[in-house]
């Protein structure tokens, strides 16, 4: 277990904006991260009192980084910072979940590294049930 300490670093969200709380595991391909955050009323993207469920793309988004960010880490560099260019075949399972007891576990699967781009599947869980999943592509931000 990854506490939010030894990795916040590597990524560019702050504060209340980091949505994650720890890294259960991770590899080569797959990292697993944890988050109480949809319960706390500061969550920034709640509005109107109400954390909606699709916002559980941006927990899958910033696992992904944060796996960047770890594996550019262990190779001894620093991740290039990267634009999330799509989203697909996503499918939300409820519709709110700031009222969910407990943890929810966020998993990002790495399907292609095409080096300046990534394709991961991802999918969200709370105590086991299936919460949202989908695919995502995300691109190394070109300066200039």
């Amino acid at each position: 277990m990854l506490p939010k300490n030894q990795w916040q670093h590597l990524i560019p969200h702050r504060g209340a904006m980091c949505l994650l709380d720890a890294v259960a595991a991770w590899d080569d391909a797959r990292i697993h991260a944890t988050s109480a955050t949809h319960r706390r009323d500061d969550n920034p993207l709640r509005s109107d009192g109400r954390l909606r469920s699709v916002h559980l793309c941006e927990y899958a988004a910033q696992a992904m980084a944060v796996h960047g960010g770890l594996l550019a880490q262990r190779a001894g560099a620093v991740a290039a910072p990267g634009f999330l260019v799509s989203l697909r075949a996503v499918q939300l399972q409820v519709a709110r979940i700031d009222e969910l007891p407990g943890l929810l576990d966020v998993h990002a699967q790495k399907l292609l590294d095409g080096g300046g781009s990534w394709q991961y599947a991802f999918r969200i869980e709370h105590a086991g049930v299936l919460l949202a999943e989908g695919r995502a592509a995300v691109m190394v931000r070109s300066e200039g």
